[in-house]
């Protein structure tokens, strides 16, 4: 009996062993989407590894899976590195929703102040909140600043009962990334 629970926890162990290396090995070769998704399933198993919520949290966050990082960001608390990617995590989740929902619902959001991060999303939630856009029909351009013949068009598309907020990245007016949100 001893030896098969020895057996059975050897197993376990290098199956979870296996499954990180695998997480790891999709976040490095940039296949984000499919490190979210391994991430997802194995999320019970390693619930308590913050490397793996933070290996989990970014894969889905490049991914655009914005809405994922709800669950990660809960268990990063542990230590200063934790508690910043959690941090970042939330702001990114934040500015989202507030987003959305000043689209949707024609709220005013101009008066909040969050962090800035990197990431596109939060770029465009700067910018919107500092009005700094036109407006033309429904959609909202950004020009940037920083690089020449760069911009974001902020809008939302309607798929049946659900609306996606859609931001697109556009260099010299040819679409670079499109990036789905809802």
């Amino acid at each position: 009996m001893k030896r098969v629970v020895l057996l059975a926890i050897f197993f376990l162990t290098f199956a979870a062993a296996s499954d990180l290396e695998r997480l790891y090995g999709l976040y490095q070769d940039k296949k984000f989407k499919q490190a979210c998704q391994l991430g997802l399933r194995m999320f019970d198993a390693h619930k308590k590894n913050s490397k793996f919520l933070m290996l989990y949290g970014l894969s889905c966050l490049k991914a655009d899976y914005i809405d994922r990082l709800a669950v990660p960001l809960t268990g990063l608390r542990y230590s200063r590195s934790e508690r910043a990617n959690a941090s970042y995590f939330a702001t990114i989740l934040l500015q989202k929703k507030l987003l959305y929902h000043a689209l949707i619902d024609n709220v005013d959001i101009s008066d909040l102040k969050l962090p800035k991060t990197d990431y596109v999303l939060s770029k465009v939630f700067d910018l919107f909140t500092q009005k700094r856009y036109k407006k033309i029909d429904d959609k909202f351009y950004f020009v940037s600043k920083e690089k020449p013949g760069f911009m974001y068009v902020l809008y939302i598309e309607s798929d049946g009962n659900v609306k996606k907020m859609i931001i697109e990245e556009r260099l010299d007016d040819h679409l670079i990334k499109l990036h789905r949100y809802w």
